[in-house]
């Protein structure tokens, strides 16, 4: 066994043996006789146990000489649950390495962003993962430029800069050494549907799958996006929830589509190097790389929240593309209905929010940015006084760095500094917890639709005894706030037509 992340060879070969797909990013799969690296659910006959070896990440396979099997593609499993459950240093750094810190920011940039010397999260990478921040960075490049190369007529040194490349030779020789075949033969071999190409197309369009874990329920996911989303910047068409992006080197549109055993992803990029982060993003606002059956099997030893589960399981908690963002239209929601929320929301996007063009559909604004926000004079807002101190102590706090949602932030201490703010109380820190930081574990009992579905459930309907009972639902109390929500009529359960 290699360094890295404990693995339990028993339970891996038993996986691997099984083709079990829920294991799929948790670890993989190296075959010493072939020197390829699979994901568990590979659907070739399993190699015999003394020939396998196991890792925590493709990059650490990388490393070790394996390349990438044709056939189950591993760098297309979704992401392992660890770094949504968690908030220490490696989870931290692992979120911020998919949102694409070290090709823009360097290993440097990296650590400046977690509190740590380069040295400390390098080797705690090391310690868990079997490879550095740059091998790491190096795998995700190298799917990236897989995407490109086998869903665009692109030409290859337009892809390489795209995938975040240095230069059309280091691109060439990654490709190679992860692949086992030059870019060319990896295009030779992609099937040509023609969907998603330039030139066939809308320009910088690109259409993929998103994969998941089994199940997923999209009611309550696509259901809560489409009833809470701000007019010109979000919208539901054609069976799809489309939103405006704002991303490192320019903007995007993004429409996602649940399918059985994916989620299409069609995104429209006015600079292709954001294609890295706009599939984060698009990720993390699903949950897709929640593990559910570990989540619903927590909530099932519940013997009241049960039949919720057995019901409707593969619950995911919609989160965000934009953490600011959230926090605003989380001030704009308290205690007002969600159609005033949006309606508020809206205002905000037609006056201050940057204009773009969607020739598919009606979106029209980015969702304007903490520092435009800043400017905006508070007697133009049509909300209580002390809500105005609110929005405008939050939108400034954000503006100038002093508070930070992203990725990166430790939950604990972003707790701690909204609660400082005026206006904020336990339910709106622990939303903005929930949606924009991605604690699985926060919890709403304050909620009125959380107290109201625990007293028709029979559980208890007080904060303070509803807080104690879910104390047997950690660490996934978040999940149980979206069973609780589904005994309510409300459109946010529901998909749209």
């Amino acid at each position: 066994m290699q360094t890295g992340m404990p693995l339990d060879r028993e339970h891996c070969v038993r996986a691997v043996r099984s083709k079990d797909a829920r294991f799929d990013g948790w670890f993989f799969t190296a075959v010493l006789t072939t020197r390829i690296y699979c994901r568990p659910s590979c659907p070739a006959v399993p190699p015999k146990p003394e020939n396998m070896t196991f890792h925590p990440s493709a990059a650490a396979c990388q490393q070790a000489g394996f390349r990438a099997c044709k056939r189950c593609r591993p760098d297309t499993s979704p992401g392992s649950p660890e770094w949504n459950r968690r908030a220490d240093l490696v989870a931290r750094a692992m979120r911020l390495i998919a949102d694409g810190v070290v090709d823009r920011e360097g290993v440097p940039g990296l650590a400046a962003r977690l509190g740590y010397s380069t040295r400390q999260v390098e080797r705690q990478l090391l310690a868990e993962l079997g490879a550095g921040p740059l091998a790491l960075a190096r795998a995700q490049r190298a799917q990236t430029a897989r995407l490109l190369v086998e869903t665009t007529s692109l030409p290859m040194a337009e892809i390489a800069f795209a995938a975040g490349f240095s230069s059309i030779r280091a691109f060439n020789d990654t490709v190679r050494e992860v692949f086992a075949l030059s870019p060319s033969e990896l295009r030779a071999r992609a099937p040509r549907s023609g969907a998603g190409t330039p030139g066939t197309g809308t320009p910088g369009m690109l259409t993929l799958r998103l994969p998941f874990r089994a199940p997923l329920n999209p009611s309550n996911l696509f259901g809560h996006l489409a009833a809470t989303a701000v007019p010109g910047v979000e919208e539901w068409r054609d069976g799809a929830y489309r939103r405006t992006l704002r991303l490192p080197y320019g903007h995007g549109i993004a429409a996602l589509a649940p399918r059985p055993d994916h989620i299409v992803c069609r995104l429209t990029l006015s600079d292709l190097r954001d294609l890295t982060v706009a599939i984060s993003r698009c990720r993390r606002l699903l949950d897709l790389d929640a593990d559910p059956v570990a989540v619903d099997e927590r909530l099932r030893t519940d013997p009241l929240l049960a039949p919720l589960v057995d019901r409707a399981p593969g619950r995911r908690v919609p989160r965000t593309v934009d953490e600011a963002e959230f926090a605003v239209r989380a001030v704009l929601g308290q205690q007002v209905s969600t159609a005033a929320a949006r309606t508020h929301a809206a205002r905000l996007v037609t006056a201050h929010g940057k204009p773009l063009d969607d020739p598919e559909g009606g979106l029209t604004h980015l969702f304007p940015s903490p520092e435009a926000l800043a400017g905006v004079d508070p007697d133009t807002l049509a909300m209580p006084r002390t809500r105005r101190t609110t929005f405008t102590t939050l939108v400034s706090r954000l503006a100038d760095g002093e508070l930070r949602l992203g990725v990166d932030a430790d939950w604990a201490r972003t707790r701690a500094r909204l609660l400082e703010l005026p206006g904020f109380g336990p339910w709106t820190v622990d939303v903005i917890a929930m949606r924009a930081l991605g604690d699985p574990d926060a919890f709403l009992p304050t909620d009125l639709g959380v107290r109201r579905a625990a007293r028709e459930l029979g559980l208890p309907s007080t904060p303070a005894a509803l807080t104690a009972r879910a104390e047997s639902w950690r660490p996934w109390r978040a999940y149980a706030v979206q069973y609780l929500w589904a005994t309510d009529s409300h459109p946010i359960n529901f998909l749209p037509a």
